[in-house]
C-alpha cells in the first residue's frame, strides 16, 4: 500500500529481539518453529526489481534454519508503485516453489484491492467523460494492469495462480490446512469462493488466515476514483466481510471444541489500528472485525496472537487494551497529548490478545521466527506472549 522505504533508511532501522528459553530446545515435542513475513518483496517503481532477486537468498536463509517447520507470507506481495499483471503474480509464484517448507499465503491489497489505482497501473475516473482513463503501455496501447486492474478480477488472478487446489499450501513442503471453499456455510453459497481462507490445528495451537486487505477493507479508496462506490465494490465489501467473520466463528469454535487448544494465532494482511498513516475513515471498514476479534477472544480465554503487515514497522502491543502505547499527537491536545492505538477502535480491554506487525518493505529482508512452546505462559512482553515468543532475523 505505501512507497518502500529507502534503503539507507531500512537498514538504520534493523534491530534485533531477544532469544527466548523456547528456541533454545527444537527437540523437544512441544515446541515448534514458524517463519512469518510480508510486505516483499517490494520495489520502489514497475521495473525496480532489487527485492526480488534478492529473495531466493532470503529463501534459502529460512530454507536452512532447521527448527523452522512452516511459512507464513501475511500478504502484499509488491508495492503500491508497481504493475498488478498476471506474468508478475507467476513470478512470484514460480519463486515461492524454492521454499522447502510449507507456505500458507494470504493476500493483501496491493496485489488486488489497489489494483485500479493510477500508481499500480489501473487508471483515473475522468469528470468531463465520465469514463475510466485506463493506464496504457506506450508501445502496445494494451491496459498496463490485468482486467485494467479490475481488483476484483486481480483477486480472481490470485486465486487461480497461488489457491489453484484448495486446501494445499505453497511450496515444496506439506501441511494440511482446510479451506472455506471446502466447508463453506452452505446457506451462503458465496462463502465458496474465499478459497484463501484457511485454517489448521498444529500441536494445541489454532491457525486461521482471513482475507482483510490493508487501507480501509477496500471500502473507503473508492474504484478509479470515481464520485461513488460502484454496486461491484460495494458487494465485494459484504460478501467477503460476511465470509471472513463466519470463518473467524468457526476458527474459534474449533479452538473451544478442542479443550486442549492452548492458543489461537490469526493471520491477515491489514493493520486494523494503523493511525499513523490511515484516517478515521479508513478504519471504520475493520470495526466487525475488531468487534469480532475481540468477543472471541474474551470468550476463549487463553492466548490470542495476531499478525499483520500493511504498515511495514515492526511493532508488539496489544490494541484492545485501554493503556496500548502512544502512536500519534492529539491534534490540538497540548504539549505531551497522544492518541493511542486502541483509540482507533476504542472501549476495548482484552487481556489474553496481542498483536505482531511483521516489518516489511526494506533491505535487508526481514522475517519473524515465531517459536511456540504450548507448556509455556509468558507474560505478555516484547518478545513473548502465552505459548509463543518471536525473533526479528534479517537477510545477512
Amino acid at each position: 500500500m505505501r512507497k518502500p522505504v529507502m534503503l539507507a533508511a531500512a537498514a538504520a532501522m534493523l534491530t534485533l529481539g531477544t532469544v527466548s528459553p523456547a528456541m533454545a530446545e527444537p527437540g523437544n515435542g512441544h515446541v515448534f518453529t514458524l517463519a512469518v513475513y510480508g510486505d516483499a518483496p517490494y520495489g520502489t517503481s514497475p521495473t525496480d526489481t532489487a527485492e526480488f532477486q534478492a529473495t531466493p537468498a532470503f529463501i534459502d536463509s529460512i530454507n536452512n534454519d532447521p527448527q523452522v517447520s512452516l511459512v507464513a507470507h501475511v500478504g502484499d506481495i509488491h508495492s503500491g508503485k508497481q504493475y498488478c499483471t498476471q506474468a508478475y503474480d507467476q513470478s512470484v509464484y514460480n519463486l515461492w516453489t524454492r521454499y522447502q517448507k510449507p507456505l500458507v499465503y494470504t493476500p493483501g491489497d496491493n496485489e488486488w484491492t489497489d489494483c485500479h489505482k493510477p500508481a499500480e497501473g489501473g487508471g483515473t475516473y475522468s469528470p468531463s467523460t465520465q469514463q475510466i482513463n485506463f493506464s496504457l503501455d506506450p508501445v502496445t496501447h494494451q491496459p498496463v494492469d490485468y482486467a485494467s486492474g479490475n481488483p476484483t478480477a486481480n483477486l480472481d488472478l490470485v486465486r487461480s495462480t497461488f489457491f489453484s487446489k484448495p486446501g494445499s499450501t505453497l511450496g515444496n513442503g506439506k501441511q494440511h490446512v482446510l479451506s472455506q471453499a471446502q466447508v463453506y456455510d452452505r446457506a451462503h453459497p458465496t462463502d465458496s469462493k474465499y478459497v484463501e481462507n484457511v485454517m489448521w490445528q498444529q500441536k494445541g495451537i489454532q491457525f486461521v488466515t482471513l482475507n482483510i486487505p490493508g487501507g480501509s477493507n477496500n471500502d473507503a479508496d473508492v474504484w478509479y476514483g470515481a464520485p461513488s462506490q460502484s454496486a461491484a465494490q460495494a458487494k465485494e465489501v459484504a460478501q467477503r466481510t460476511a465470509a471472513d467473520l463466519r470463518w473467524l466463528d468457526r476458527a474459534f469454535a474449533q479452538a473451544q471444541e478442542d479443550h486442549n487448544t492452548k492458543g489461537v494465532v490469526i493471520l491477515t494482511q491489514a493493520d486494523m489500528w494503523d493511525l499513523d498513516s490511515n484516517t478515521a475513515a479508513h478504519l471504520t471498514g475493520y470495526n466487525p472485525f475488531v468487534a469480532s476479534i475481540a468477543s472471541h477472544t474474551t470468550q476463549f480465554g487463553k492466548p490470542v496472537l495476531l499478525f499483520n503487515g500493511d504498515s511495514h514497522k515492526y511493532k508488539s502491543d496489544n490494541p484492545l487494551s485501554p493503556s496500548a502505547p502512544c502512536v500519534g499527537e492529539v491534534a490540538g491536545g497540548g504539549e505531551g497529548a497522544c492518541a493511542s492505538v486502541a483509540s482507533a477502535h476504542p472501549g476495548y480491554d482484552v487481556p489474553n490478545f496481542h498483536r505482531v506487525v511483521v516489518h516489511g518493505s526494506t533491505f535487508p529482508l526481514e522475517w519473524l521466527k515465531l517459536t511456540i512452546d504450548t507448556n509455556a505462559n509468558a507474560p505478555a512482553s516484547a518478545n513473548a506472549f502465552g505459548p509463543f515468543s518471536w525473533q526479528r532475523m534479517t537477510q545477512s
